[in-house]
């Protein structure tokens, strides 16, 4: 088993190694090793069963249910993410974002399974939240610095819901939720718990206000670390294949998925899971 460096900051293909029904210890480690290491990895060519799947999560945590895109029947943990050939709304995914921050507990990271790609196009872009804080200018990394971020729900809420013509999946996704429009608190800054990194624990979809910040003063310096974080240098962008499985660490990166793909059919498959034995909703203990 080898790891093939991607960016200079981000994200490793794997090579040497095939999932089956059951993971070695030696597996275990690697894998464990390589995503806290490069927060993005790439295993090529799997074509897991969901079954596979559900296992490979449980390599890295609990499996976790998205409350807001619940998946069906002996899988509910596993999110279907389809676009068909006629949609012509906007993509699953689509802009940057950190997976369901705004919930008390967010997922600690994800699975994603190709299963039909388009010949060209539907790529996913993964940014480096640590190298976005490891180069961010001062003054902004002293205000963040010990405080705390609001994230509110914004696509599944009722206030900044989007117009319904613009919402992917409709009907296997749950809207106008009133709860997700609620301030969840979460740190600004992270510290991994192996590498001991720092990393930024912001996102423009989800992050709302600055502790000690109003709306509008939290919107101006926001933008600006959004700005920073989307930098190409901080940056991979993925070219799906099919069979191809990629795992990534949700606290430490954002994910955009590119909706540059019409007339052709995308389907994923989706398994997010928690830290084991998690106390909270940032729990780097255990």
């Amino acid at each position: 088993m080898q790891c093939h460096p991607i960016t200079g900051f981000l994200g490793a293909e794997i090579s040497g190694l095939k999932i089956s029904d059951k993971i070695s210890e030696k597996q275990t480690s690697f894998l464990k090793n390589a995503l806290s290491k490069y927060l993005v990895i790439v295993l090529p060519d799997q074509f897991l069963t969901a079954e596979q799947q559900r296992g490979l999560a449980d390599v890295f945590g609990a499996p976790a249910i998205n409350p807001y895109a619940r998946g069906r029947g002996e899988y509910p943990e596993m999110t279907i993410i389809v676009k068909e050939v006629g949609d012509t709304t906007g993509v699953f995914g689509g802009g940057w974002h950190t997976d369901l921050s705004f919930l008390d507990l967010p997922p600690r990271g994800s699975i994603l399974s190709a299963i039909e790609v388009p010949p060209y196009g539907g790529d996913t872009m993964y940014l480096s939240q640590q190298a976005a804080w490891s180069s961010l200018p001062k003054p902004l990394a002293q205000l963040l610095e010990g405080r705390k971020v609001s994230h509110v729900g914004k696509p599944y809420g009722v206030r900044w819901a989007p117009p319904v013509e613009e919402q992917s999946m409709k009907g296997s996704t749950t809207r106008n939720d009133p709860d997700a429009d609620r301030e969840r608190w979460h740190p600004a800054v992270l510290k991994h718990p192996i590498t001991k990194k720092k990393g930024l624990y912001i996102n423009p979809t989800y992050a709302h206000r600055i502790e000690g910040f109003d709306e509008d003063k939290s919107t101006t310096i926001l933008q600006m670390i959004y700005d920073h974080c989307a930098l190409p240098e901080h940056c991979l962008r993925l070219r799906w294949r099919n069979g191809m499985v990629v795992i990534w660490d949700n606290y430490f990166t954002q994910h955009y998925a590119i909706n540059d793909y019409h007339g052709f059919r995308r389907e994923m498959r989706r398994v997010a899971y928690q830290n084991f034995n998690s106390k909270g909703p940032i729990d780097f203990q255990t």
